[in-house]
C-alpha cells in the first residue's frame, strides 16, 4: 500500500488502473481520475464528482495530488503576464505569458532556482533547491493557457521551457510533462508547439535523440568560442563546443529536425562581426535557425545592452551567409519578466527562506 506522499500524477494509466483493481475499485475509474487531474486539473480527490466518496476518501488516504498554487501576478505595459507560483512552504517558481500579434506563448520553468549559474541570469544566483514533477511543470502551462483564453480570447499557441531551471538535467519529469501537455487525455497540443532551451548538457542532448523526441530544441549558445563562452557560462567547461556539436549532429540525424541557437548580444562582448562569423561557422552543423535576443540587464552585473547599429549589422552578416535569423525584442521588462530576468527585482531571490506574499 502506498504511503500518502506518493503522488498521484507520477502514475500512468496502467499503474493506477492496476492499484485500482487491486483495491476492489472498478478499473474504469482510472480514466475519470485522470480526467480530472489533468484535462481538468482539479487539486483535490473533493472535486472528482463522478468517482464516490469511498473512492475520493481512498484517494486522499493514499496519494497527494502536487497541485502548484498562483501566489501573484504582474502585468506588463505590452500585455506580457508574469506569475509566481507556490510550490511548497518554501519554494516559488515563475512563468509568463508572451502576447505577440501572431502568437501566445507559455514561458514555465522545470527547477526550483538553478545550478548552472550563468553569469547574466538572475536565476543563476539562485541555488537550486529542487526538480519539479511532471505535474508542476504541466499546472504553469494549464494556468497560463486559461490566462490567454480568458484575458486575451486567443488559444496558447506556443510552449517554450526557458524559465527558470536547466530542463534536461530534470529529464524525465520534463518529458514526462511534455507527454501530458500533448497527450488527447491532457492539452492535445502538438509537440512541434513545444521548444526545450538548454545550456548546453552533451550527453542529455543525444539522449533526446535515442528517445527520438518530437518537440522543438534550442541551445543558448551566446558566444561561439570556447574562451567567450567559458567565461559567461560554467557548464561549456564540461561541455564544449566541439562535444555540442557533435551531441548536436547526432540529435539531428535521430530527429530530422532544425536546431535554434539563442544568440544573446552583449555590448562589447559578443557583438562584433567576428563574433558573428564564428556564431555562422558553428551553426553550420546542423540545419538551425538563429534568435539573436536583446540583453535584459540584472542588477550587479557589467553587461549591456548592444547598440541597435550593431545588432542589425550582426544579424545581416548572419543572413549574408544564408542564415535563417530573427531579433526577438525583449517584452515584459517593466516587470522583470524578460529573457534572462526571471527571479530578479520581485521578491524571488528571497524566496528561498519565505514565501511570496500575494499583492493586495
Amino acid at each position: 500500500m502506498p504511503p500518502k506522499a506518493n503522488l498521484i500524477r507520477q502514475l500512468s494509466l496502467e499503474e493506477l488502473t492496476e492499484f485500482l483493481n487491486a483495491n476492489n475499485f472498478p478499473k474504469f475509474r482510472a480514466k475519470q481520475i485522470l480526467d480530472w487531474i489533468w484535462k481538468k486539473n482539479v487539486g483535490s480527490f473533493e472535486e472528482m464528482k463522478n468517482i464516490g466518496k469511498d473512492l475520493q476518501t481512498f484517494l486522499d488516504e493514499h496519494f497527494t495530488i502536487d497541485k502548484i498554487v498562483l501566489k501573484d501576478q504582474q502585468v506588463s505595459n505590452d500585455k506580457t503576464i508574469k506569475s509566481a507560483f507556490s510550490i511548497d512552504d518554501k519554494s516559488v517558481v515563475e512563468g509568463v505569458l508572451i502576447p505577440t500579434a501572431k502568437r501566445m506563448t507559455a514561458c514555465i520553468s522545470s527547477q526550483v532556482g538553478c545550478s548552472l549559474a550563468c553569469t547574466f541570469c538572475a536565476t543563476g544566483r539562485l541555488k537550486l533547491l529542487r526538480n519539479l514533477s511532471s505535474g508542476e511543470i504541466f499546472d504553469q502551462v494549464f494556468h497560463l493557457k486559461s490566462e490567454a483564453e480568458n484575458r486575451y480570447s486567443k488559444s496558447l499557441s506556443n510552449i517554450v521551457y526557458m524559465g527558470m531551471g536547466e530542463p534536461l538535467l530534470n529529464y524525465k519529469n520534463v518529458l514526462k510533462s511534455i507527454d501530458w501537455i500533448c497527450s488527447d487525455k491532457g492539452l492535445a497540443m502538438s509537440p512541434k508547439r513545444i521548444t526545450v532551451s538548454t545550456a548546453g548538457i552533451a550527453k542529455k542532448i543525444k539522449q533526446l535523440g535515442d528517445d527520438e523526441v518530437k518537440f522543438n530544441l534550442a541551445l543558448s549558445l551566446h558566444a561561439a568560442n570556447d574562451e567567450k563562452r567559458n567565461e559567461i557560462m560554467a557548464i561549456n567547461e564540461t561541455n564544449n563546443l566541439e562535444s555540442l556539436q557533435e551531441a548536436l549532429e547526432y540529435f539531428h540525424k535521430k530527429t530530422n529536425s532544425r536546431i535554434t541557437f539563442e544568440y544573446i548580444i552583449f555590448d562589447g562582448f559578443n557583438d562584433e562581426i567576428n563574433d558573428a562569423r564564428e556564431l555562422a561557422e558553428f551553426a553550420k552543423c546542423v540545419p538551425c535557425k538563429i534568435n539573436i535576443i536583446e540583453y535584459n540587464p540584472i542588477d550587479g552585473e557589467p553587461f549591456k545592452q548592444a547598440k541597435t547599429e550593431k545588432v542589425d549589422r550582426f544579424a545581416s552578416f548572419l543572413e549574408s551567409r544564408n542564415m535563417i535569423v530573427n531579433v526577438r525584442r525583449s517584452r515584459g521588462k517593466d516587470i522583470d519578466a524578460a529573457c534572462g530576468q526571471l527571479a530578479n527585482k520581485n521578491k524571488a531571490i528571497q524566496l528561498q527562506d519565505r514565501k511570496l506574499k500575494p499583492k493586495k
